[in-house]
């Protein structure tokens, strides 16, 4: 008998939570449910879409962030992506574009998936897909 399971919530550690929280709540459209620390310095925050779930968490505590973001850090974030179900992947790539978000237009995968890739200010790979019709 396999364990029951109802969800899943990734963790992802940001470097500006300002810039990430902007990027899921006011690109993407998350709602905040809620965040851990003051209100201008918010160390984590716990965020939902339509029953999905994702929680940012500071990389750094203040004032020990550096000045700019470790680029081999960075580059670690192409090891995994997050992919989301999206039924209507050509209205994603709309509303990101309205929203100023330089993407590609979405692209049918030879296994029959369309999907919209693009990175979050973190740089952490997110797509967005649906099966080709």
């Amino acid at each position: 008998m396999a364990i029951e399971i109802r969800g899943l919530c990734p963790l992802l550690q940001v470097y500006d939570m300002p810039t990430s929280l902007a990027f899921y709540r006011d690109v993407l459209g998350f709602e905040v449910k809620a965040t851990a620390g003051p209100p201008d310095d918010i160390g984590w925050a716990w965020l939902t879409l339509h029953g999905v779930e994702i929680m940012l968490n500071t990389e750094y505590e203040m004032p020990d962030r550096p000045p700019v973001p470790d680029p081999a850090h960075i580059a670690a974030h192409k090891d995994t992506i997050i992919y989301f179900g999206a039924p209507d992947v050509d209205a994603v790539y709309e509303h990101l574009r309205a929203r100023g978000v330089k993407v590609e237009p979405p692209k049918v995968a030879h296994y029959g998936m369309k999907q919209l890739y693009l990175d979050d200010p973190d740089g952490f790979a997110l797509c967005f897909q649906w099966r080709a019709t």
